[in-house]
């Protein structure tokens, strides 16, 4: 009997560990391909998401994100769309054509640009079966926004939390999946738009790590407690040392959270 617990135990804490390793996404923010390659075979068999953004997406093109597909990755192409309504949507059916499985938009850029988002990825699956219809986020204020920045600088009055929560209620109108926004403010974004509109949360950082360029910010744990559906993870473990164990150490934090 006491062997039958061991293995229910060992079952269960396999499955959360394959569900949380595939809520975290690690952030390849390197300035070529071969960076990229040399982390992801310290990582080889960790099913995580793989997100690439404009650094890397700019100098590899879209071949590396059908690289990244082919080795079993499921891929978020971060490049923030923000154009008018027919320039996303035609970029929209160009990402979904490539096989990207998540992709985002500026919700700073209306409701009309980010509904357009979505009737282009539609319109490719639609021209193509085959293809899967990509998640679609939009971008709230980034994790590097403060308080006095988007009042100040950027001109929206206000509290930070406040603009989130309603750009992710617009992004919600315009049809979309979820939004990018703080783990801080997932409980709130939950709470405005239900649990099921995904929020994917940069601004992870393990307790005693450097905040670098972030200043809204919780550890793996709190994100996951505060209901953050995905985790992007950057330098905590692309500049570790040990990346794998880096990763490996946060994925457990999420199972304990």
């Amino acid at each position: 009997m006491a062997y039958e617990q061991e293995q229910e135990v060992k079952a269960d804490h396999d499955a959360a560990w394959s569900d949380m390793a595939k809520r975290l996404m690690i952030a390849l923010d390197y300035p070529d391909v071969a960076s990229a390659r040399l982390l992801m075979e310290k990582l080889e068999g960790i099913p995580c998401y793989m997100k690439v953004g404009m650094q890397l997406f700019y100098a590899a093109g879209p071949e590396f994100v059908r690289e990244l597909k082919e080795r079993g990755y499921s891929v978020f192409l971060d490049v923030k769309m923000h154009d008018i309504p027919n320039t996303v949507k035609g970029g929209a059916g160009s990402i979904t054509r490539l096989g990207a499985d998540m992709f985002n938009v500026h919700a700073g850029g209306g409701k009309a640009m980010m509904a357009a988002a979505r009737e282009g990825a539609a319109a490719a699956v639609s021209a193509n079966p085959k293809l899967n219809m990509p998640v679609i986020i939009a971008v709230t204020q980034l994790t590097s926004t403060s308080q006095e920045v988007m009042n100040g600088e950027i001109g929206i009055p206000g509290n930070v939390d406040d603009t989130v929560v309603r750009y992710a209620k617009l992004a919600a109108e315009a049809g979309l999946d979820g939004v990018v926004a703080s783990p801080q403010e997932s409980a709130a974004i939950a709470s405005a738009c239900g649990p099921d509109f995904r929020t994917v949360t940069p601004g992870i950082r393990p307790a005693g790590s450097s905040m670098d360029d972030q200043t809204r910010v919780l550890t793996p744990g709190q994100a996951i407690r505060q209901g953050s559906h995905y985790l992007v993870i950057g330098r905590p473990i692309t500049a570790a040392s040990d990346p794998r164990q880096a990763a490996l150490t946060i994925i457990e934090e999420m199972i304990q959270a």
